[in-house]
């Protein structure tokens, strides 16, 4: 796999050097030997317990016969309709498996959310007697998975419309058992969840959507043999690049994609900032944001093309190099292509933390809202009001090298993407600076990490509303209105005690 790289001339010098440095440094070599030291000091914990990902697709090319045979015993027994169950890393990657390429015999569905208009939406989607649930958790505890997985076995109670998909010994494990569910996927516990779309995680959910999984492996094992190399290695050359080009300033890493890839960017997303955004530093990932023309941007971009031969889109790239963005284009000519793509981008991360000098398979800042969310669900039963803030003033007083992160505790729905879209828009054109969307509470997963340990130059957009009706979480003492409320004060609270600008709104801002 080759990479096309259009650099400006002033920093064609620093990266260079960084590329030397690497060699110096053989960073190729030790990431291969799981040497830890290239990140952290020895013996720092998530690190050389993470490497899993580097040789999963090797390992598991053995189980694509399996794989295959699973997804056809579960279309002979008559399943129609896949719902993924499951947050971050665990949803991010079938995402793309589900939206990329059509629908295979088993539609498959992705429900990362915790709002009940959204839950409801799945289940009337559904006829539950021909319907799979694929419960999906690294930890065995995601409090959003399982709220989900409670939820809809109170619906569908038959262990055989289950699977999961979680590490050996865990609490899923266990219930999985229990409950008779159909399989119980125990995945290497060496692989932190957002390196994790090539082993079981994304391989499964992929299966059922009708991929051809050892084609998908195939692929990534051809990118595993290139990353080897010590010259002409694309995840090295990308990924030096990357972390030298955020050392300089252009740490805003804007993904344009083309068509059937567009959700590409969404798990992008979460493995480059949850990987990078710590310690003040980091690479912020720019998915979905409209395209506007070269010269609105800041000059603190960097672009990164996933090309599939969009004439349209190729020709406003062109643009972009000609006013002197740097850009990496990267060529994905169809589904087999993923899992290319896929290592590609992990090996790139791992070695951008390198140039950062930060650890990427950490993420020591999500555990704080999760415990803010905590704190909100066993609180008082009406909490007091957090105050808004005031979202124009938010907005009127960004300039580079802010960003404005705008956060919808929203449900899935089309006039929530347009709106979001537009309003990135208009800010992008006024204010010229990079603006993100996230799902709450998805990009708690994602880029919430970022939010909190990356550079502290963000300006935070929370959108709220009432649900159109809730939902029970059965066994639980809260609604899922309750906890995605809870984790929406949860992370306004976080924020703010961060010292960052953060305020909420309503809906009627998009």
């Amino acid at each position: 796999m080759s990479i096309e790289s259009q650099l400006p001339s002033g920093l064609q010098a620093p990266v260079e050097e960084r590329l030397q440095a690497a060699a110096k440094e053989q960073v190729v070599a030790r990431l291969w030997d799981r040497d830890g030291t290239l990140w952290a000091p020895e013996g720092t914990p998530e690190v050389t317990d993470r490497l899993g990902w580097l040789d999963i697709a090797e390992r598991l090319a053995a189980e694509a016969g399996d794989l295959r045979a699973f997804a056809a015993e579960v279309r002979d027994a008559g399943i129609t309709d896949a719902v993924l169950l499951g947050m971050g890393g665990s949803s991010l990657g079938p995402e793309v498996f589900r939206r990329s390429y059509g629908e295979g015999a088993i539609r498959l569905h992705v429900l990362d959310s915790t709002h009940p208009d959204a839950i409801r939406a799945t289940r009337d989607a559904l006829d539950l007697d021909k319907t799979l649930f694929i419960v999906s958790s690294k930890s065995g505890g995601t409090i959003e998975t399982m709220s989900q997985f409670k939820y809809f076995h109170s619906l569908q109670q038959d262990g055989s419309h289950f699977v999961a998909v979680t590490d050996p010994g865990t609490s899923l494990a266990q219930l999985g058992t229990e409950h008779g569910f159909r399989r119980v996927f125990e995945n290497d516990p060496n692989i932190g969840g957002r390196y994790s779309v090539l082993s079981y995680f994304g391989l499964v959910p992929a299966a059922i959507a009708g991929y051809d999984v050892g084609a998908v492996v195939a692929s990534a094992r051809e990118a595993m043999e290139e990353c080897r190399r010590e010259e002409d290695n694309p995840g090295l050359a990308l990924g030096a690049a990357l972390g030298e080009l955020a050392l300089q300033g252009r740490d805003k890493l804007t993904f344009v994609v083309d068509d059937p890839l567009e959700s590409f960017g969404l798990w992008a997303e979460q493995l480059v900032a949850e990987s990078t955004g710590k310690e003040g530093r980091g690479i912020l990932p720019i998915a979905d944001e409209p395209l506007v023309p070269a010269a609105e941007y800041g000059p603190d971009r960097v672009f990164v093309h996933v090309t599939t031969g969009d004439v349209e889109i190729t020709g406003k790239v062109g643009e972009l190099i000609a006013a002197g963005h740097p850009v990496f284009s990267i060529d994905a000519s169809g589904p087999d292509d993923l899992g290319r793509v896929f290592f590609l981008s992990e090996f790139a991360t791992a070695v951008a933390g390198w140039a950062l000098g930060i650890n990427p398979f950490d993420q020591p800042n999500v555990q704080e809202a999760k415990d803010n969310t905590k704190r909100v669900l066993d609180g008082p039963a009406r909490p007091e009001a957090l105050d808004p803030g005031d979202p124009d003033a938010l907005i009127g007083a960004l300039e580079p090298p802010r960003y404005l992160a705008i956060m919808g505790y929203l449900p899935y729905e089309g006039a929530v993407e347009s709106g979001a879209a537009r309003l990135r828009e208009r800010v992008v054109r006024r204010h010229h600076v990079a603006t993100t969307y996230g799902y709450g509470p998805r990009f708690l997963h994602s880029t919430g990490q970022f939010h909190k340990g990356g550079p502290s130059v963000g300006a935070f957009l929370q959108i709220v509303d009432e649900p159109e009706e809730d939902l029970e979480v059965p066994g639980e003492p809260y609604t899922f209105g309750t906890l995605i409320r809870a984790q929406a004060d949860g992370d306004l609270q976080t924020l703010r005690s961060h010292g960052l600008d953060a305020v909420r709104a309503g809906r009627e801002i998009l």
